[in-house]
């Protein structure tokens, strides 16, 4: 474990003003409790910074700091219809290294919806091309990972945006149509708010991050090797 095992425990004062904040979303109550906000913003960069340590130990992650995985607590209210101005969680993710190392991992802690995932949010027209053709060629190496004892007690299953009917180019009688409609392969864990406040959340959530690994490693192969496993 990291040197930042006891000061990296989500604390209920990071829950309790978030909860406040939900309650007071206006820019004055935010300007006359930014000293709170700043404290809070603080334990939750060493949380992020603790997580990005453990996580290191078994990915190779660019993202250079617990900081810098940090989202922003102003929301962009531009093309919203919710004009509210702040974000009413803690969220970060961490991209890995190298175009060899594909998909990402994230984390949002929240009052009543505090979860880790990770995967692929947006995959590229031509990525999702190249998903889908593996999938349609083979999809048992991908079936056996979302099989999987640990998969399934961890995620329990892919998650993501799908398609009401078959992808262009796939017959809707495949026998992998069930994954081929996949837009986003997603991988989610939710978690209680007792679980977040405990002592072990840094280490479950680190744990969730190394569990999706099978699920990584096979899409990274997908993208970056073509069907005789030669690099593209």
């Amino acid at each position: 474990m990291t040197k930042h095992k006891g000061q990296s425990q989500i604390q209920q004062s990071g829950f309790d003003f978030l909860n406040s904040l939900k309650q007071n979303n206006d820019r004055d109550w935010f300007n006359a409790n930014k000293a709170v906000y700043q404290k809070e913003l603080d334990l939750i960069e060493v949380f992020a910074e603790a997580l990005l340590q453990e996580l290191s130990a078994h990915d190779v992650i660019e993202t250079p700091s617990g900081k810098n995985s940090l989202y922003r607590i102003y929301r962009d209210t531009r093309f919203s219809k919710d004009k509210t101005p702040y974000k009413t969680h803690w969220s970060g993710s961490f991209k890995r290294a190298t175009k060899y190392r594909r998909g990402g991992y994230y984390f949002q802690i929240e009052p009543g919806n505090t979860f880790i995932a990770g995967g692929f949010w947006g995959p590229s027209t031509e990525d999702l091309k190249r998903i889908r053709e593996d999938i349609a060629f083979d999809a048992a190496p991908l079936r056996k990972i979302l099989n999987n004892k640990i998969f399934i007690s961890t995620f329990e299953t892919l998650q993501g945006e799908q398609l009401k009917t078959a992808p262009k180019g796939f017959d809707s009688d495949h026998e992998a149509i069930d994954l081929l409609r996949y837009k986003q392969f997603l991988l989610v864990r939710k978690f209680s708010d007792k679980e977040v406040l405990s002592e072990q959340f840094l280490k479950e959530a680190n744990q969730t991050f190394k569990n999706m690994r099978p699920f990584l490693d096979y899409m990274s192969e997908v993208l970056t090797t073509d069907i005789n496993g030669m690099e593209i």
